[in-house]
């Protein structure tokens, strides 16, 4: 049975659009946390970010291991939220391509909803695309399931189904969003790491190859460090001047309300 709907926290939107954004080369992945109420409306309060073992432009896959890790965190979640948090979904990105779900990721949902939970959802970040009028860049997203419809007793046809999705607002950013958030440039970090410790599994690679890939691994490094470090510092100090405004202001209002109970 289908869900009715999806209710996103936007600081988990947040987190999400900002790891879909972090590299237009390859697609992201990440699980989604949070729970499914009675009237089958899924709500996603957080997310998981996955570190990508094999980096590719038109495939993610998400392994045990990751998935596990996920889970664990959900129950950590749940003891300190006091809420029953599990993982409900997935997302990843699509650079340079459209919105909607391939007939792999149609599979790949089908197969999460199969082994994992009916409700699991799927949520696709379309990035680095222009709007064919405006010539401006263009942000997409979308959330779906999987619907067999193949007749009964014949091999599965799976389609996507699309559930309507809502940015739940927040005006402060929850603790686990910011902590995810902060472990983007680390886990990026991480992947270049990973990726250039595997050439130097190459005992036989000559001294000058050595060395570009040094090089390469730097840059990359260097590259990260501008497009990501310095615009989330900038994002978090620019949270932490509008909290300090609203703590002034909160401030205000409770010396004028004592002397208002004083008077």
């Amino acid at each position: 049975m289908a869900l009715s709907g999806v209710h996103l926290e936007s600081d988990a939107y947040m987190v999400c659009l900002t790891h879909a954004l972090s590299t237009e080369r390859e697609e992201i992945m990440g699980l989604c946390i949070g729970e499914v109420d009675e009237h089958r409306v899924s709500h996603i309060v957080s997310v998981v970010m996955l570190t990508r073992s094999d980096k590719q432009p038109d495939r993610v896959e998400i392994s045990p291991e990751q998935l596990s890790a996920a889970t664990t965190e959900a129950e950590r979640l749940a003891n300190l939220l006091q809420r029953p948090l599990r993982v409900v979904g997935w997302y990843h990105s699509h650079p340079h391509i459209t919105v909607w779900p391939s007939h792999v990721d149609v599979l790949t949902q089908a197969m999460y909803q199969r082994y994992m939970d009916e409700s699991f959802i799927g949520l696709i970040f379309s990035c680095f695309n222009n709007d064919k009028a405006s010539k401006r860049g263009r942000i997409q997203v979308t959330c779906f399931q999987a619907i067999n419809q193949s007749p009964e007793g014949e091999a599965p046809m799976y389609e996507r189904l699309e559930i309507p999705l809502y940015i739940k607002p927040r005006e402060a950013m929850s603790s686990p969003c910011l902590d995810a958030l902060v472990q983007l440039p680390r886990i990026l970090s991480q992947e270049e790491h990973d990726a250039y410790a595997k050439t130097l599994e190459n005992e036989s690679m000559d001294l000058l190859t050595r060395t570009h890939n040094g090089a390469v691994y730097t840059k990359s490094l260097s590259h990260l460090m501008e497009v990501m470090s310095g615009p989330l510092l900038q994002s978090l100090e620019t949270r932490l001047e509008r909290n300090e405004m609203k703590m002034e202001a909160l401030q205000l209002e409770k010396e004028k309300l004592l002397k208002e109970l004083e008077s």
